[in-house]
């Protein structure tokens, strides 16, 4: 994927800077408490956020009381970051894209990017983050993996025909991956990254979560995602009121998106 393709992108989550804000999954207790015990950051250890979005991560950082700087280059995300950001003197939300952002010869006890890296050029990302890192310093991914389970009612997979229908051929779509399947392949660093011997050896933890919507919820959770929020608007609504309309009347108006909560962590390399 090129550059401009990545910022085109990721710009889509920029347009409904509320709406992420409200229908998208945060980051497990748990996970976080990992990442604590593995990094030993606290209350005196400085953080740098990469993509910070509306904060869902960053919240859990500034709880622990660590000073951070989160960049975002979206300006709707980052507007929304400030004001639910607010409480915490802790926290400053600067606006760039990691590639173009200024350290200014910060450095950092850990560098986190919640799901959000695979939107960083890969030629520019991890030199970037070795850079900013103290020489003990460590570098953390989480995200949300979507997946499904045998034998539980999914979605896609009750919505196949309306997709095709809306938008036949298209090669994104498809079956979330078998949790099993995720597990079993979700060692390292993860699909596409190499960070070139700049970080290592890799921690990696995991936790399964849930999230219910109903036909209306699940559509506007379906507008956050680049995949349908990238499709001409005359596809993608009457495609998602349609979603919304087949969950009323096939699922009981009670849809479920899972998720395997990922954690990725790795100490700097000299």
């Amino acid at each position: 994927m090129s550059d401009a393709d990545r910022r085109d992108l990721g710009s889509v989550f920029n347009e409904v800077p509320e709406l992420f804000d409200r229908v998208r999954p945060g980051y497990p207790d748990a996970l976080i408490a990992d990442l604590v015990a593995i990094t030993g950051i606290d209350d005196r250890s400085s953080v740098l956020e990469v993509g910070c979005g509306t904060g869902k991560a960053t919240r859990a950082l500034a709880e622990i009381g660590c000073s951070v700087t989160a960049v975002e280059p979206g300006t709707g995300l980052a507007a929304v970051a400030r004001e639910r950001l607010a409480a915490f003197p802790n926290v400053r939300v600067e606006s760039s894209s990691f590639e173009d952002w200024a350290d200014k010869g910060r450095r950092f006890q850990a560098l986190v990017a919640a799901s959000c890296w695979h939107w960083i050029d890969p030629s520019v990302g991890w030199q970037k983050a070795h850079e900013v890192l103290r020489p003990d310093g460590w570098m953390a991914l989480l995200d949300n993996v979507v997946v499904r389970r045998h034998g539980e009612p999914e979605v896609y997979a009750e919505t196949a025909d309306l997709h095709e229908e809306f938008c036949p051929g298209n090669p994104a779509w498809g079956h979330p991956p078998l949790e099993e399947e995720v597990r079993a392949h979700g060692e390292g660093w993860g699909p596409g990254n190499d960070p070139g011997g700049l970080f290592g050896p890799t921690i990696v933890e995991w936790c399964p979560i849930v999230q219910w919507f109903d036909g209306n919820g699940f559509a506007d959770l379906l507008r956050t995602t680049s995949l349908y929020g990238s499709l001409d608007r005359e596809i993608r609504e009457p495609l998602l009121d349609a979603i919304a309309d087949r969950i009323r009347t096939r699922m009981d108006n009670r849809a479920s998106r899972r998720y395997l909560s990922v954690l990725r962590v790795g100490q700097r390399t000299d």
